[in-house]
């Protein structure tokens, strides 16, 4: 209540001075482009590359920053219910895709479960960037499938004479959300200060019909003797979680236990200098949300971030430029019922780059750069399936490009150390030494490189190529990680000898920009090697049933192993003026993802995807149609355990959205809108969501908003 206070007093302190100023839109500048740090247009990058701001990012903003991004090409929701989500690009999730905050790795745990919500909320996002494809020249090995970079001004970069700020309200939408935000640049020149507030408060998320999907429950199978679950077959009773082991206790018409309450906030501050400047932040998320597949359960994250970004242009010398930027996390997530913490995850680190940009040489322009970071992980508690564990990392890079007249050459190389540490067994405990054994330690070398071209045909049509050799170091989880997951329902465990993760990819787009009409369509292929999954086995687990101490349960088990993989795909994106106020937008995507050495495909898979809308504006008035129709999955995963079972197949849907705006004829710069989803009130299952068949999306739905710059 407190913050929420704080949010709309920040928000009536810029709007009233607005009325006397009479100012018109404020214009954001536009943060250059993540993936290439000499700073140039996502028409001239060589990799695939979709930038969200300004008005189009305000309007799209969602619970979360994986929903948010959801219509862009190439990238899904890997949603753990509607206050959860990951995004997966390409088919690939987890540590193969890098999600960073201005430029610095977002350091909470989200990769290591997909009950963990990622620790950013889009209310203050000002810009993202997503990379699309290996990007792991300038973030590490791990970065094979691509990259998100959350942007949010909470350093100035500018300067500022004055206050300038944006608020929004919003109201409504499947989950009945209230939301506010605030933000406030307070500048006197040279010296310039953020300050930001949001909150958002959810209910249970309405849905069309039953939670659980009809191919869930013809699964089951009621036995009228002792009223337990069993087989079809008869043969023993279902492992936790398998397919047909669930209750029909998920809801209907509500998805039970999927509300939320989020508060956050930042303050910053910036010198801004002639040649530079120089400018620290400090940031607090907290969310509490319920668990939509354990009924009672609810789970409580707090972050606190600090960072510092800084930038020194013209230096005279060989060196024409130097960036340095690092965050400090400090990250907590509890599992626990109405009284009582279960588990705990805490997750402290610290990242940071450091760059330097050379001079042109020969005609290149490009940097060198080193990066570190520093992490350690803790885990207590039933559900501790991962032993405390140290992270370190070390890489240098360089990125050069050559233009040659209209056209361009980019390469790179990087070179990264990562030691991987277990803490093992606490001593004096025999079950934890047991379950984790003795200290040990892991080290891994990693090498990456990419060469790439931009040809223009003329001065509409231009292709680009890029072919890069991508490594990844495993994660600790990957190679240490011992005992029942509960948000996969199998006892996962590590491989201590598990080889770095390897692959070769090529990716190739043909791109067509005439005044405001574009096409960009575009095919890439990944090989792996050595692709890093959890794979079914034949073995067993046992764990202690978390309501009854000491009596254990038996799970299956999952290993995380090594296989040959190929990823491959299409992605298409276009718009057309129709008329002078009528746009035309199409999109849509396909990604193929098989397991090689074992036959068949790698899980949660996003099916073939093709959609289109109109686009309307005349004065005060704005107008948005958009269709989007999801085929049927059916290439589906055998080798992997999927809430304990077999993957299922995910029916077609159709979504169909509007919206509507409206610029206030007030001195403030206030619009108005109101956005409605699912208009066809379908069962729409996420192929790409680890709940898809407990917890499907929200049904017909609209909600209200008001927005105001200046």
């Amino acid at each position: 209540m407190k913050l929420k206070k704080i949010t709309c007093a920040l928000f009536f302190m810029f709007t009233f001075p607005a009325v006397a100023a009479d100012k018109g839109t404020l214009t954001i500048p536009t943060t250059a482009v993540t993936g290439n740090p000499l700073g140039v247009g996502s028409d001239q990058m060589v990799v695939p590359i979709s930038i969200l701001n300004g008005r189009e990012l305000s309007l799209k903003r969602e619970n979360t920053l994986a929903e948010t991004l959801n219509s862009i090409p190439g990238v899904s929701n890997s949603s753990f219910g509607p206050s959860v989500g990951r995004p997966m690009i390409r088919g690939m999730d987890s540590d193969r895709i890098k999600i960073l905050q201005n430029g610095v790795n977002n350091l909470d745990a989200s990769n290591l479960s997909f009950d963990h919500g990622v620790s950013i909320d889009p209310l203050i996002i000002e810009q993202i960037d997503v990379i699309r494809g290996p990007a792991t020249l300038l973030y590490g090995g791990g970065a094979v499938g691509g990259v998100v970079n959350a942007i949010d001004h909470r350093i100035p970069k500018e300067k500022l004479q004055g206050i300038t700020g944006r608020g929004e309200v919003r109201y409504g939408g499947a989950n009945l959300e209230q939301s506010n935000a605030a933000v406030v640049d307070v500048g006197t020149g040279n010296f310039v200060m953020h300050f930001d507030a949001y909150n958002r408060d959810s209910k249970n998320l309405r849905i069309p019909g039953n939670a659980i999907s009809n191919r869930l429950e013809s699964t089951q199978v009621w036995n009228p003797e002792g009223g337990t679950l069993v087989r079809p077959d008869g043969d023993h009773p279902f492992y936790p979680g398998e397919p047909g082991a669930y209750p029909t206790n998920h809801g209907r018409k509500k998805l039970l236990n999927s509300q939320s309450e989020t508060r956050g906030g930042a303050v910053g501050a910036s010198m801004i200098f002639d040649r530079g400047y120089a400018g620290v932040s400090y940031a607090k998320h907290q969310t509490k949300y319920g668990s939509v597949k354990e009924p009672g359960i609810l789970l409580d994250m707090d972050t606190d971030r600090i960072d510092f970004a800084s930038e020194i242009r013209d230096l005279g010398s060989f060196f024409e430029k130097a960036k340095f930027k690092a965050a400090y996390t400090d990250y907590r997530h509890h599992e626990m019922d109405a009284v009582t913490i279960h588990t705990t995850f805490k997750n402290r680190a610290i990242d940071g780059t450091f760059e330097l940009m050379h001079v042109p040489l020969l005609g290149l322009k490009g940097v060198i750069g080193t990066q570190f970071d520093n992490g350690k992980f803790d885990a207590t508690g039933h559900e501790a399936f991962t032993p405390n564990s140290k992270t370190n990392s070390q890489s240098v890079y360089v990125y050069e490009e050559l233009p040659l007249n209209q056209h361009k050459v980019t390469f790179g190389l990087r070179h990264g150390k990562h030691e991987v540490e277990s803490k093992g067994g606490e001593p004096g405990d025999e079950h934890a030494l047991e379950k984790f054994g003795v200290p040990s330690k892991k080290k891994f070398n990693t090498n990456n490189a990419a060469i790439g071209g931009l040809y223009k045909l003329n001065e509409q049509w231009s292709l680009t190529g890029n072919l890069s050799h991508n490594e990844r170091a495993p994660s600790y989880f990957e190679l240490f990680a011992n005992g029942v997951h509960a948000a996969t329902d199998v006892f996962e465990e590590g491989t201590a000898n598990l080889k770095k993760e390897k692959s070769n990819g090529l990716d190739g787009q043909i791109r067509w920009k005439s005044g405001q009409d574009s096409l960009t369509l575009g095919a890439y292929f990944n090989k792996f090697s050595n692709f890093i999954g959890l794979l079914s086995t034949i073995a067993e687990g046992r764990g202690e049933h978390e309501d009854e101490p000491g009596n254990e349960i038996t799970y299956k088990k999952s290993t995380f192993s090594g296989i040959k993989a190929e990823f491959k795909g299409v992605e298409l994106e276009g718009k057309t003026m129709l008329t002078d106020y009528l746009q035309f937008n199409v999109r849509g995507d396909y990604v193929d993802a098989k397991d090689k050495t074992n036959g068949g495909y790698v899980p949660r898979i996003s099916p073939l995807k093709l959609g289109a809308g109109l686009k309307y504006e005349f004065d005060r008035f704005g107008a948005r149609l958009d269709v989007l129709h999801a085929f049927k999955q059916d290439r589906v995963a055998s080798n992997y355990n999927y809430q304990g079972g077999k993957e299922l197949m995910t029916d077609a849907y159709t979504n169909v959205s509007m919206m509507a705006t409206y610029k206030l004829p007030t001195q403030l710069n206030l619009e108005a809108f109101t956005r409605a989803n699912n208009l066809l009130d379908q069962e729409i299952r996420e192929h790409t969501s680890f709940l898809k068949d407990i917890a499907p999306m929200g049904g017909r739905s609209i909600m209200f908003g008001l927005r105001g710059e200046f």
